[in-house]
């Protein structure tokens, strides 16, 4: 699992370990076990948000962990052209290469530990696929897309990338130097990710050594959810255990708790996590397919402008032709 990784956590800057005294852990509400099933042309995916309640979210949508797989040659996929609007869809690559394309003239390859930020705003249309050379040879795809929702006073605003290459992540280690977190946007203990939100949010991957206890600060006014990339451990003190694939969301309070089994497997040594949460924007949601608008009527009319190409118009020269 490349991300970002660095030789000795211990050069880094530490967070400091929550004050027991003054700060609440967030216990554990529920688990969940993310379904699987296919996105686009056919690319394996985990539903992570699956059987969650939409207000335990807010402000988050959707989020598919993106295999882990090692195709064949000739076996990578990606997706078709398609439209969004109202929402941002947050692209994290931990292992493999995405090329991208949009109808604003935006594109470009984000691989091991980049981020692509796409703000669909008032619409825009784009394509997702790996690179010719990775089709021919095949490898290994492993990421994270997330969709964040966006206020009413922000879904119409033109569209537009932050592309957030892996240099810029802020890295930083556990109190004790037994975890590595890659912050991607937010701030945790004072230290702040590149990811510019329209809404406030913290999203973070973790990776816990066997045995390490992770304690992260955490904003109160932001949910918080823990979501297993790959090996086994728990959450909160109480040692909820959870394991790849599976969804923790938790209840108020100051900081998280994390702990990685002292026994993993050789295939993931140790214990990988996304930390997400954001401030609830509590608006109305009407969701369908592509579109995340805040009534019927804008959802019907998302698609209309859709079908009458007001959302962009695919490139003359372009992915896929």
């Amino acid at each position: 699992m490349p991300a970002v990784t660095v030789d000795d956590l211990l050069v880094l800057p530490r967070i400091k370990r929550p004050d027991q005294a003054l700060s609440t852990e967030r216990s554990v509400r529920s688990v969940t076990a993310a379904p699987s099933g296919f996105e686009g042309d056919g690319f394996p995916v985990r539903r992570a948000f699956a059987g969650v309640a939409s207000e335990d979210l807010d402000p988050f949508i959707h989020m598919d962990q993106m295999g882990e797989v090692d195709y064949a040659p000739g076996e990578p996929k990606g997706t078709p052209w398609h439209p969004h609007r109202g929402f941002e869809t947050v692209t994290y690559m931990i292992d493999g290469t995405f090329r991208h394309q949009d109808s604003i003239g935006g594109g470009g390859v984000i691989t091991d530990g980049d981020t692509q930020w796409m703000t669909a705003g008032a619409g825009i249309l784009h394509i997702e696929t790996p690179p010719e050379e990775l089709v021919l040879s095949g490898g290994r795809f492993h990421g994270i897309q997330l969709w964040v929702n966006l206020p009413a006073a922000s879904k119409w605003e033109p569209p537009r990338y932050q592309d957030i290459g892996r240099s810029n992540v802020a890295l930083v280690s556990s109190h004790d130097g037994g975890a590595l977190l890659r912050i991607v946007a937010g701030a945790v203990g004072g230290f702040g990710g590149p990811g510019a939100t329209h809404t406030p949010m913290t999203f973070v991957h973790a990776t816990v050594e066997p045995g390490a206890r992770l304690e992260v600060p955490w904003p109160s006014d932001h949910n918080a959810l823990v979501y297993v990339l790959a090996g086994k451990g728990s959450v909160g003190s109480a040692g909820q255990p959870i394991s790849s694939g599976r969804l923790a969301v938790l209840g108020a309070g100051d900081h998280i708790v994390v702990t990685a089994d002292e026994a993993q497997d050789s295939h993931t040594p140790k214990f990988e996590v996304i930390l997400l949460g954001g401030k609830p924007i509590g608006e109305p949601v009407a969701w369908y397919g592509p579109f995340v608008m805040n009534t019927e009527e804008e959802l019907r009319q998302a698609f209309d402008d859709y079908q009458h190409g007001r959302l962009g118009k695919i490139p003359a020269e372009h992915i896929g032709s």
